[in-house]
C-alpha cells in the first residue's frame, strides 16, 4: 500500500514552494528523514526530508513545479525488510552448492569473503549476506551530497556522479568539486599549449566562457535565452515594486574619517585570526549601527498604515544584504546592540557560512529592523539603496579610499575615508533625524574606543 510523502511546514506565513531539485527517483529505497527533494519559498532554499521510508513508486512533482504547504511530492511503498530480496538474482542464488557456480560470480564481490563460505547460504546467513549489496544499489541512484554541495556542482558544471566522495560515508565534500575543476582546467590548459592552430580551431568546452542560463530560444531580432524567473527574484520583485511604490525615499550622504579604526582594525587582527576569524572593518559598523540605532529610535521603527500607528522596537536585529547567485538575501543579526565586536565578528563568519553554502533558513531572514547592504566588496562608492519594507531606513557602505583631506590644524594629510549613503522613509524619518543618526555612526566609527566602551 502506498503512502504520499507531502510538503511540511517550512515557517511562518509560507503557504507554498518550487520545487529545486528532486533528490531520488522511482525505485530508490528511501529512510525516515532522508532529503528527498529541495524548495525554494521566498528568500531561502531548504531541503525536505521523507516523512516515511519505503520504496518510491510515483513522483508526483517536477522541477520547477509550486506546491501548496501539504501537498503531495511522491508516494512510497512501505516494504518490509525481506522485501529488498526482489534483486536476489544479481548475487548467486540459494541453491550454489555447485563448485562451479561461485567462480564466475566470484570477480563480482572481490573484497567479499562470500566464495568459500558455501555452507552458509543453507542456514541464516544469506539474510545478513544478500541485503548488504542490495542496499547499495538502491542508494547508488542517490548522490551522497547535500543541497549546497548539489547546487555549486550545477554552478560550475560538474556532474556529481562522477565524482569520488572523500567525506564520511562517501559523501561528495566542495573541495572535492573543487578537485575536478581543477583537473578539467588543468587539461584544457595542456590542451590549448598544443598547436595554437588546434587550439584556435577547437576550443575546449572546459575553458569556454560560461554559458548564459535559461533555455535556447530565438526573438524576431535573433537567439535569446528564456529563464523562469524563481520565487526568490519574484519575492525580490514585489518587495522592490512595493518598496518604490509606498515609501517616500530620501538619502543622505556623508564620509567617515576610519583612519584610526583602521589602525586598531590591524594591531588586532593577528589575534582574531589565531582563534580562525577574520577581523574587517565590517563588525565595527554593525556595533557603529547597532548602537547609534539605540539613541535614534524614529530609525528603527515600522509604519502600521493600516491602523494608523507607529511601532518602536525595542531590540536591534541588523540585517546584512548579501549579493548570492540566486539573488538578493538579508540574513539577520539578532540583538546586535548586546554584542561586542568579537560576538559580531563570530557572528557574520557564521552568516556568511551559511550563505555561501546555502544553508541558512527561514528563520535567518526574519525580524530585521534595519539593513546595511556593503557595496565596497564589489565597488562604488555611494548609491541610492532602496529601503527593506517594513522597516524605515538602510545605509550602504562604499569602498574605502584614502583622501586629502584638511585637519583642524589646517595640515592635509592622507585620511582613509569610508563613504556612507543612507536611505530613509520620509514618512517617519525627517531628514534632522536622519542626519543625527548619520552623525551618531560616523562618531563612533572616527572614535573607535567610543565604540568600544558604547553600552
Amino acid at each position: 500500500m502506498s503512502t504520499e510523502v507531502k510538503l511540511p511546514e517550512l515557517g511562518d506565513g509560507i503557504e507554498a514552494g518550487d520545487v529545486l531539485e528532486i533528490f531520488v527517483a522511482v525505485g530508490d529505497v528511501i529512510s525516515e528523514g532522508q532529503d528527498i527533494v529541495e524548495m525554494e519559498t521566498d528568500k531561502a532554499t531548504v531541503p525536505v526530508p521523507a516523512s516515511v521510508g519505503g520504496k518510491v513508486t510515483k513522483i508526483l512533482v517536477s522541477e520547477g513545479d509550486t506546491v501548496a504547504i501539504g501537498g503531495a511530492l511522491l508516494e512510497v511503498e512501505a516494504t518490509a525488510v525481506s522485501a529488498p530480496v526482489a534483486p536476489k538474482p544479481d548475487a548467486p542464488k540459494p541453491d550454489a552448492p555447485k563448485p562451479d557456480a561461485p567462480k564466475p560470480d566470484a570477480p563480482k564481490p572481490d573484497t567479499q569473503p562470500a566464495p568459500p563460505a558455501t555452507p552458509e547460504p543453507v542456514a541464516t546467513t544469506p539474510a545478513p549476506v544478500d541485503p548488504a549489496p542490495v542496499e547499495v544499489q538502491p542508494t547508488a541512484s542517490v548522490i551522497p551530497a547535500g543541497p549546497a554541495i548539489r547546487r555549486f556542482a550545477r554552478e560550475v558544471g560538474v556532474d556529481l556522479s562522477q565524482v569520488p566522495g572523500s567525506g564520511d560515508d562517501g559523501r561528495i565534500t566542495r573541495e572535492d568539486v573543487l578537485s575536478v575543476v581543477r583537473s578539467a582546467s588543468q587539461t584544457a590548459r595542456a590542451t590549448t599549449t598544443v598547436p595554437a592552430s588546434t587550439a584556435t580551431a577547437a576550443p575546449n568546452p572546459t575553458t569556454a566562457a560560461k554559458p548564459l542560463p535559461g533555455t535556447a530560444d530565438v526573438d524576431n531580432f535573433g537567439p535569446i535565452r528564456v529563464e523562469r524567473m524563481s520565487k526568490i527574484r519574484k519575492t525580490i520583485s514585489r518587495q522592490m515594486h512595493a518598496s518604490w511604490s509606498t515609501v517616500p525615499r530620501v538619502t543622505n550622504f556623508d564620509d567617515a574619517d576610519i583612519t584610526d579604526l583602521e589602525h586598531l582594525r590591524q594591531c588586532s587582527k593577528e589575534d582574531y585570526a589565531a582563534q580562525g576569524l577574520k577581523l574587517t572593518t565590517m563588525p565595527f559598523l554593525i556595533k557603529a549601527v547597532a548602537t547609534a540605532l539605540r539613541h535614534n529610535p524614529a530609525i528603527n521603527a515600522v509604519i502600521d498604515q493600516e491602523n494608523e500607528q507607529l511601532i518602536y522596537k525595542d531590540y536591534v536585529n541588523i540585517g546584512i544584504a548579501v549579493d548570492t547567485d540566486r539573488g538578493l538575501v538579508v540574513p539577520v543579526m539578532n540583538k546586535a546592540d548586546t554584542m561586542g565586536i568579537p560576538e559580531v565578528t563570530r557572528g557574520l563568519a557564521e552568516m556568511a557560512g551559511k550563505v555561501r553554502g546555502g544553508n541558512f533558513g527561514i528563520n535567518d531572514l526574519k525580524g530585521g529592523t534595519f539593513t546595511i547592504s556593503n557595496l565596497g566588496t564589489i565597488g562604488g562608492q555611494y548609491s541610492t539603496p532602496i529601503v527593506n519594507i517594513p522597516e524605515v531606513a538602510i545605509l550602504l557602505v562604499g569602498r574605502s579610499r584614502k583622501l586629502p583631506v584638511v585637519m583642524p590644524d589646517d595640515s592635509i594629510q592622507p585620511r582613509l575615508v569610508m563613504p556612507l549613503s543612507l536611505s530613509y522613509d520620509h514618512r517617519l524619518v525627517d531628514g534632522a533625524t536622519a542626519a543625527r543618526f548619520l552623525n551618531d555612526v560616523i562618531g563612533y566609527l572616527e572614535a573607535p574606543s567610543r565604540l568600544l566602551l558604547a553600552l
